[in-house]
């Protein structure tokens, strides 16, 4: 690679201080011409869906999330002013916390912050804490799974500190399962600790929700609205997500500045002058517009190691879909793992340089090391030498073996860069979308999973009763045909299992050791 082939495919936004190296991708002026319609008719689908277009036909929604630091783009000035009334209410809130204003029902500040969410509604607030939290605010702990061992670890550790601890719920249709689950271990937890759950609660959910609804009965200290043309992946820059940052003293103003300057430059119609068509064309480059190659999301900086978990959701949610828009079987998607540099240098980069080319790299540099009295750790030398010495040392390594990668350099790491950051990759899965002919606003896949688990469920239910009413020891295959279930006797035995595991029935072998187990009630 001369400096003359290089220096056509490095792009540095100024503005945005930020650049990008594609070097590596073979994007030449040929293939990016014969992707000219696509990238026209992307960035025409872009601007309507900021106009108000139905982006989601399964549920006639809008998608709305740009309008979040824009709200004057929002289709009816209605809209956006509940977005400015939102931004005001976090505001208001975060600081009445802060300043001790707002107590816990026992009249003392609040000490501890505790999310419970899942997905998005967690993911995003986990990524930006990690990122530019600092001490001195509320330090934070996130329910983000209906494990119960995970649940009691997390508010074990909080210990003494629940009863000034605030607790955001959070749920759109506040019938999340998992979700509602940890909602309702804490607030046992509280009543065991002769705390008011109430007056230390705040739910972020949709207007008229089960959620909303319970908030408003048992008086809950306050309310914050999501909204249908927000998903749960998208919802930084709502409460979901300035909410608990505004609480951990982030500059959520800033990080909203930040990605409404993205947005602004990622409209630019030349792909060379929009960073987020060059995201999505590295990615259709890449993958050959089939998603061929996984995203290894690599950056070199430790408070960006949930990058690539908060990515994986982005990324695969939005764009792995089994069909296009037109209805005809695509299975299209990118998968995304990843976990931070140089730390995969001691564990899969040498499987990325020697093993199969199934992936490309985004390496993810930040210039400035973010420390005042740097230690030198050789003479003239520093860690943070060290780090940018691996980051360039691994790329060559792997171009060398003729592995596709991009670097992708942020001058420094803050509320401003971060808020452009996540606003770049948004702007970037859209773009992707729209390239490859799928819908990125739609997940009908996870709502096959959320179904599914709902028949395991009422058949355990069902197996439960019959187990109760048998009176006798019973064998899987019995019991599958007394629930009408024969089909399903794996999942009888599998349930049965776990049952037993957790002393709620019993299960035996069979007597003399073998055949099928028996199981009885206790």
């Amino acid at each position: 690679m001369n400096w003359q082939s290089f220096s056509k495919h490095y792009y540095s936004f100024t503005d945005l201080q930020l650049a990008m190296d594609l070097s590596c991708l073979d994007m030449d002026d040929a293939w990016m011409t014969s992707m000219a319609p696509a990238i026209e008719n992307a960035v025409l689908e872009m601007r309507a869906l900021e106009e108000g277009a139905i982006a989601n036909p399964d549920e006639q929604r809008m998608v709305g999330h740009y309008w979040l630091r824009a709200p004057e783009l929002a289709p009816d000035e209605q809209l956006a002013q509940a977005i400015r009334d939102d931004l005001a209410h976090v505001l208001a809130l975060s600081e009445k916390v802060l300043s001790g204003s707002c107590l816990t029902p026992g009249g003392k500040p609040f000490s501890q912050l505790l999310l419970v969410g899942i997905g998005g509604s967690a993911l995003g607030p986990q990524f930006v804490s990690a990122a530019l939290a600092e001490t001195g605010c509320l330090p934070i702990s996130f329910l983000d799974n209906t494990d119960p061992d995970g649940i009691k670890r997390v508010l074990d550790a909080i210990g003494e500190d629940l009863g000034q601890t605030l607790v955001m719920v959070i749920s759109k249709s506040g019938g999340t399962a998992e979700t509602r689950n940890g909602m309702l271990e804490v607030r046992a937890r509280f009543a065991a600790a002769g705390h008011n759950f109430a007056g230390q609660a705040v739910a972020v959910t949709g207007m008229g929700s089960a959620l909303e609804t319970l908030a408003k009965e048992e008086g809950w200290l306050d309310i914050l609205h999501m909204y249908d043309w927000i998903g749960g992946r998208t919802s930084e820059f709502s409460a979901v997500g300035l909410l608990p940052a505004a609480l951990q003293g982030i500059d959520i103003r800033g990080m909203l500045a930040g990605a409404r300057l993205m947005d602004e430059a990622t409209r630019q119609a030349d792909p060379r002058k929009n960073p987020a068509m060059l995201l999505a064309l590295a990615w259709y480059k890449a993958g050959n517009g089939r998603g061929e190659r996984n995203m290894v999301v690599l950056p070199y900086k430790d408070r960006l190691q949930l990058f690539s978990r908060y990515l994986q959701q982005l990324v695969m949610e939005s764009l792995g879909k089994d069909v296009d828009r037109r209805g005809k079987t695509v299975h299209q998607g990118i998968t995304v793992y990843g976990n931070k540099g140089s730390t995969d240098q001691h564990a899969y980069v040498q499987q990325l340089r020697d093993g199969p080319a199934d992936f490309f790299a985004t390496f993810i540099e930040v210039l400035n090391d973010g420390v005042t009295e740097p230690v030198e750790v050789k003479p003239g030398v520093y860690s943070g030498d060290y780090l940018y010495g691996f980051l360039r040392g691994t790329r060559r390594a792997l171009s060398d073996t003729g592995r596709a990668s991009l670097v992708l350099t942020l001058d420094a790491l803050n509320a401003n860069s971060l808020g452009g950051v996540v606003a770049l990759y948004e702007r970037a899965v859209g773009l992707y979308a729209s390239l490859i002919d799928v819908n990125a606003y739609h997940q009908p896949g996870v709502e096959a999973g959320k179904k599914a688990a709902e028949e395991i469920l009422s058949l355990q239910l069902r197996l439960m009763q019959a187990l109760s009413e048998a009176g006798e020891p019973v064998s899987v295959t019995e019991l599958a045909s007394r629930l009408g279930a024969q089909d399903r006797a794996e999942e009888v035995f599998y349930l049965l299992r776990r049952l037993a595991a957790n002393g709620r029935i019993n299960l035996a072998e069979a007597p003399g050791g073998s055949g099928e187990p028996l199981a009885s009630a206790l």
